[in-house]
């Protein structure tokens, strides 16, 4: 048989797609910025509308136990985007402590560290990044997506150069700062239908002989997009008007959800697509009530919490003709999964430093590799030891630590999904094990340097 292919290609036989198109399935990944639990209809919203996603989740799988890598923008983005857990990741927290000038500021991720478009475009990807990236410093173009593995970015840049040149955040730089496009709040509903334009202009230019690799990094519902053009949606719902602009956020924000997957169908690309949607943390609590609509659901604390509220995520995966239609699936995965995932998908090795593990086996229905923990660590701007947490899922139970000299919590998950009753004291030896992974299953950071557990400064 290999001999009669051989020959049917040197006499030019065989059709030129055997040889050029590349069937690897394509991947979207859509990432909300500050999505709650709780927001979405098919996680229990009932008030905000989010019919797109609703359809998606009755098409794909719905992930009930899902993690982001953080409680906060940059740390949870630095772990999807790289594989590499929370507490070894370069990025920890929004901002890092720099013991040069005793200050605090970005910090970009590590070369060291391969992220998803490196990693994919080295596997022959067309690789695209669009929006928030969160993961560099201004000063340095090599931290930004171009220069981690993007062959195509646009995004948003904020923040002040150690030159003094300020970054106005509406600004979009296209491919490093070969080129730029503003964002005219005017012309749109919301931002994320100005990207959504720009990621359809992209993919008209996809060779579609390869695979592509999309990262759509979407700005709703973050609190810091006050404005949006849609004066109209929910405006007879006589809601205040930060929560009236909260809600309609996330209806938008699903409307170009819709509008990208009819773009993948109309490209004839759809059923070759893994689309992944989840959230980078918890719901936000600023210029909104997250009690409002319920956005943590029945979950404790929002963003910034290692509680439940501010790390389990609403998620989506569906591939079609690979994903059994309309499940829920309680395994314990997270961000931190992504890399491995993507690898398998691609059928290339996962990096050295990933800590995840590949979700495929899930997603066609197969039994998945048992973890024995998923943790996290966090520490929020300041030097006090107390702003250091740490938390950990081994199964059903839950330890988090706030402040590093502070006792361990531990709760039940399957008897107590909000977090309100401490059963510590049932299990010293399940203590003393968490303890370890805090103490152990970490690097040290001179950027977040509370890990280390130092007695001073409490």
């Amino acid at each position: 048989m290999k001999k009669y292919f051989v020959l049917l290609m040197m006499l030019g036989l065989l059709p030129n797609f055997v040889f050029s198109q590349d069937k690897r399935p394509n991947i979207v990944f859509l990432l909300a910025d500050d999505l709650g639990y709780g927001e979405l209809g098919c996680f229990g919203q009932e008030v905000i509308k989010t019919p797109n996603l609703d359809a998606l989740a009755k098409k794909g799988i719905r992930f009930t136990n899902f993690y982001s890598g953080s409680p906060v923008c940059s740390p949870s983005r630095a772990v999807l985007m790289t594989g590499v857990n929370s507490s070894r990741n370069a990025i920890r927290g929004n901002n890092g402590y720099f013991v040069e000038d005793d200050n605090f500021g970005r910090v970009s991720l590590s070369k060291k560290d391969k992220t998803l478009g490196e990693v994919l475009k080295k596997a022959g990807y067309q690789t695209a990044f669009i929006g928030k990236w969160h993961l560099g410093v201004p000063e340095d173009l090599s931290t930004w997506a171009y220069g981690r593995g993007f062959d195509y970015a646009i995004q948003e840049q904020w923040g002040i150069s150690d030159k003094g040149e300020k970054f106005d955040e509406q600004m979009h730089w296209i491919n490093g700062r070969q080129d730029s496009i503003y964002y005219n709040e005017k012309e749109w509903d919301s931002k994320d239908e100005f990207r959504s334009e720009l990621a359809f202009k992209y993919l008209d230019t996809v060779d579609k002989d390869k695979p592509f690799f999309l990262f759509m990094s979407y700005r709703a519902p973050h609190a810091h997009e006050f404005y949006i053009n849609n004066k109209e949606l929910y405006a007879d719902k006589g809601w205040p008007a930060e929560e009236r602009r909260h809600a309609a956020k996330i209806t938008l924000l699903d409307k170009q959800i819709g509008r990208m997957l009819t773009k993948l169908e109309e490209m004839g690309e759809l059923e070759n697509t893994l689309i992944v949607f989840t959230s980078d943390n918890g719901p936000t609590g600023e210029y909104h009530d997250y009690k409002f609509f319920n956005s943590n659901g029945d979950l404790k604390g929002y963003k910034r919490d290692v509680y439940e509220g501010g790390v389990r995520v609403p998620t989506i995966m569906y591939w079609p003709g690979k994903t059994a239609k309309g499940t829920d699936n309680t395994f314990i995965g997270g961000g931190v999964d992504f890399m491995a995932t993507f690898s398998d998908v691609a059928k290339i090795k996962t990096p050295k430093t990933n800590d995840g593990i590949s979700l495929v086996p899930v997603l066609k229905g197969k039994k998945p590799v048992e973890r024995e923990y998923l943790n996290w660590e966090f520490q929020r701007n300041g030097r006090s030891p107390k702003n250091f947490r740490q938390a950990v899922r081994i199964g059903q139970l839950k330890a988090v630590r706030y402040g590093v000299n502070n006792p361990v919590e531990i709760y039940n998950l399957e008897e107590d999904i909000s977090e309100t009753k401490n059963i510590a004291e049932q299990y010293p030896e399940l203590v003393k094990k968490v303890i370890k992974i805090f103490e152990n299953e970490r690097e040290d950071s001179s950027h977040y340097p509370y890990g280390g557990y130092p007695q001073e400064n409490n």
